[in-house]
């Protein structure tokens, strides 16, 4: 089981206090996080792998401190953004994947069977030599998700991760993240996401104002943005 714990964070940007006193502790599988543009859901998921440090409070995973153990938080914790350009850095799907695990220490072959079982498994077998930043918009976010997961992380986080994707491939995405075997945080805007999620986080001026289950955390949002 994976622990997330927020301890009374804090967190400022400028003179703007972004995230106020927030104290969680997350051991849930599936967990959401919703709120309205500016709210702070998506600092709040930055602090999961150290992405952001607390200006005050603490964060831990596992027991280890993103502040000062930042490094080995985040080969544990997997974070997808919202653009996919922003992640793929390598010329080709498979070389991108492969980047992934350069300091592995895997053999060439070890690392070849590897990035091709994790294409193989997120439906990107055939194209493994593409150019990368040539695939359609749902394609390059199964690869930035395929590059993260191809490092085995125990939690993967995804910052709004279909916000740029059609209908068909938000379904194939979400679908994707809903079939993991790893703890999932999932920051988004589409409500229908959230369903059959454990826990929904609701995020409010910099404070999670509402802590529950799918079917009690939406209809209080709704009411909160009517």
């Amino acid at each position: 089981m994976t622990e997330v714990v927020l301890d009374a964070v804090h967190v400022r940007h400028d003179d703007r206090e972004v995230l106020r006193g927030v104290t969680l502790r997350l051991t849930e599988r599936r967990v959401a996080v919703i709120g309205a543009n500016g709210s702070g859901k998506s600092t709040l998921a930055r602090l999961l792998n150290g992405l952001v440090v607390p200006t005050s409070g603490r964060v831990l995973v596992d027991g280890l401190d993103t502040r000062r153990r930042g490094r080995e938080v985040r080969r544990r914790v997997g974070f997808v953004f919202t653009d996919p350009d922003a992640q793929i850095i390598m010329p080709t799907v498979a070389e991108d994947v492969a980047y992934s695990l350069r300091r592995s220490g895997l053999s060439k072959a070890e690392l070849g069977t590897r990035v091709a079982a994790e294409l193989h498994r997120h439906g990107l077998a055939d194209h493994a030599d593409h150019p990368a930043h040539l695939l359609s918009g749902g394609q390059k976010q199964l690869l930035a998700l395929t590059s993260v997961l191809v490092t085995a992380p125990r939690l993967v986080v995804a910052d709004e991760p279909t916000t740029l994707l059609d209908l068909r491939n938000t379904r194939a995405v979400a679908d994707r993240l809903a079939g993991l075997d790893q703890h999932v945080v999932l920051v988004t805007h589409d409500l229908d996401l959230v369903a059959g999620y454990d826990r929904v986080l609701v995020v409010d001026g910099g404070r999670v104002v509402v802590d529950d289950v799918p079917a009690a955390a939406v209809p209080a949002y709704r009411r909160m943005m009517a």
